[in-house]
Formats: structure tokens, C-alpha cells, sequence
């Protein structure tokens, strides 16, 4: 298959645009952390509450053109439907699943959200930092099992009663108590085997692409952000670092993606004017977020408990963007296998 993510864009505007945000952000929110700065938990929400309208959000609204867009196509409404009808029957059904067996639920939305947030660094390391050392499919699995597990895992081992009171949050709106059932995930004994799993495939992993580099600097880019990336969520509240990381290193990253494989706004980026290639993408993503905040609406009126703290309000949000995560990988797979991303 032929290799289609590469792209003429000059390293320095994919940079600027794709990936610095996310480190400056990352370093903006750790450094008052390491200070001893005692951030309000309420503050701690407001990157999440955010994202329902700046990236988070809206990064997955572009789906219906970005499959055939991908193909060099210009999206007809045959294109569009089938998005819609993957949304309405994978999405539909996951819904159903959070009323039937929420527990069950949340623990798939876990690991569909690590798959999914690895499967875009993925991309990331190797369409935009030219990334040459991650040769092997096992290299490339090993990466997004890495990178995946950076804000899902790590969390959990550093802030489990966190991650237990998010868990909660989410599955009280279906039914209070279900989250009893998922409760050895938060063992000792349990999160220590993970620890000692999750360290053998970083450094494994990380090892295998020094020995197989042709370039340094990726790979010490790969490097320097896995580590980074484990102290970041180590030191960082799970909400507020999630929420940053959700915004500004993994939505972010995809939107650049959307923009490489539109032709208008890749000219932009080309011409280093990437303000015209994001006001596209808003311009693009406005329609279907206005329609998903209308349906997140909707399910407050549709859930056993609905919400009424901030905390319960985000929860319902993450029950919302989990629903409509799992077709959205659909589309994100499909878009991997066009450009030949596992190659």
C-alpha cells in the first residue's frame, strides 16, 4: 500500500500548529503543581467544560468528511450518510449499553479511549516529527499501548480514589452502586502489576527505536514526550490533566490531520498562514457540534439520575463523548488504512 500521510507541509509550521500547544500546555499545567499551588477542584473541570466547544468536542464533527477526503474525494451525500448511519447504529448501540450494563461501559470506553488516543500519536510520531524508528507493526502496537496508556493508565496508578470518583460519577447516572463491580481494578496488587507491565513495554519499546533510529531527533522526541507525558500525569490531578491533554495535545493533533487531507486548508498551512486553515476547520465542525451539544441536551432528560453538581454535569459529558467515541475510532481506523499509517 502506498504510504499517503507524509505531507509537504514544512516541519516547522506541523510544529507550531500540531505540536508545541500541547507541550507548552502540559509544562503551563505542571509547573504550578511542582510549586505546591493548590488548584480549586472546581478550576480542575474547566478544561473538560471547555472542550465541549474548543477542539475537544468539535475535532470528531469533521468525521462525515474526513473518510473521503482521505481518498483525494470530494464528499457527496453518499459519503456523509454512511458516517451518519455508523454514528446512529455503533453509537447507538454503545448508548444502549450505558443504560443496560454501565459498569461494562465504562470499562469499555477505557479502552477504547486508549486504542484511540495511542492510535493519534501514532500518526503523530510518524506524519508530523518524521518518525523512522518505529519500523515493526509490533513496534507500532507497542507505541500505541504506550501512548494509550499515558492518560488512562497512569492516572489510575497515581490518583486511584481520582479515577474511582470519576468512575463512580459516571456510572451513578445509570446506577448508583454498579461501580462496585469494576472495584478490583483499583487493588493495590493490581495497579502494581500494571505499573510493572506498563514500565517493561516503555522502556522495551522506547529501546527498540534507538537501536533501530536512522534519525535521533524523532526518536528522542518520542522519548522525550512518553517520559514527559508519564510525569505529567503522575503529578497532575486526573480531571485537569486529562481535560488539557484532551484539548490541546490529542484534538489538536487531529485536527492538523483533518487539515493535511483538506486541499484548501493544506494550502494555507503551506503558505504559513494556519489561522485560514483552522477557520476552516470551525467553519467545517460548527454544524455537528451545535447538533451533538442539542443531543448531549437530550440525554440529561434520558438518564435514571441526571445530573446536578459540575462533577456530574462533566460525567454525563464523558458518558456523551464515549458514545460518540467509538464510531469516531471507526472513521480514525479507516483514515489510518487509506494512508497507509501501519505500513
Amino acid at each position: 500500500m502506498e504510504v499517503t500521510y507524509r505531507t509537504a507541509v514544512e516541519p516547522s509550521v506541523r510544529y507550531r500548529v500540531a505540536l508545541i500547544p500541547g507541550w507548552i500546555a502540559s509544562l503551563a499545567v505542571v509547573a504550578p503543581v511542582l510549586a505546591g499551588v493548590s488548584i480549586p477542584p472546581a478550576l480542575q473541570y474547566a478544561p473538560l467544560v471547555v472542550s465541549a466547544v474548543l477542539l475537544g468536542l468539535p475535532h470528531g464533527a469533521v468525521d462525515h468528511l474526513a473518510v473521503a477526503r482521505t481518498r483525494g474525494q470530494r464528499p457527496d451525500w453518499r459519503a456523509i450518510a454512511r458516517v451518519f448511519a455508523l454514528y446512529g447504529v455503533v453509537g447507538g448501540a454503545y448508548a444502549v449499553a450505558w443504560f443496560l450494563a454501565p459498569a461494562a461501559a465504562f470499562v469499555l470506553f477505557i479502552a477504547v479511549t486508549w486504542f484511540h488516543w495511542g492510535q493519534g500519536d501514532l500518526y503523530a510520531l510518524r506524519a508530523l516529527a518524521d518518525a523512522d524508528h518505529l519500523r515493526s507493526v509490533p513496534q507500532r502496537i507497542g507505541t500505541v499501548l504506550i501512548r494509550g496508556g499515558l492518560p488512562m493508565l497512569v492516572p489510575l496508578l497515581a490518583f486511584p480514589d481520582w479515577y474511582r470518583r470519576v468512575a463512580t460519577d459516571l456510572v451513578s447516572l445509570f446506577a448508583p452502586g454498579a461501580v462496585a463491580a469494576i472495584g478490583w481494578a483499583f487493588r493495590t496488587d493490581v495497579r502494581t502489576a500494571l505499573a510493572v507491565a506498563y514500565g517493561a513495554l516503555v522502556v522495551a519499546t522506547l529501546a527498540v527505536g534507538f537501536a533501530r533510529a536512522d534519525a535521533r531527533r524523532p526518536w528522542l522526541l518520542d522519548a522525550g514526550e512518553t517520559l514527559g507525558l508519564v510525569a505529567y500525569f503522575a503529578l497532575v490531578p486526573p480531571v485537569l490533566a486529562i481535560g488539557v491533554y484532551f484539548c490541546l495535545w490529542h484534538s489538536l493533533r487531529h485536527v492538523v490531520r483533518l487539515l493535511l487531507v483538506d486541499d484548501d486548508a493544506t494550502a494555507a498551512l503551506e503558505n504559513r498562514d494556519p489561522a485560514a486553515a483552522l477557520a476552516r476547520f470551525a467553519r467545517d465542525a460548527a454544524p455537528l457540534t451545535a447538533a451533538s451539544l442539542a443531543l448531549l441536551g437530550g440525554l440529561y432528560f434520558l438518564v435514571p439520575n441526571p445530573p446536578g453538581s459540575v462533577p456530574e454535569w462533566v460525567a454525563l459529558y464523558l458518558v456523551f463523548i464515549a458514545v460518540v467515541t467509538l464510531p469516531h475510532v471507526v472513521v480514525v481506523s479507516i483514515m489510518d488504512r487509506e494512508q497507509g499509517v501501519w505500513v
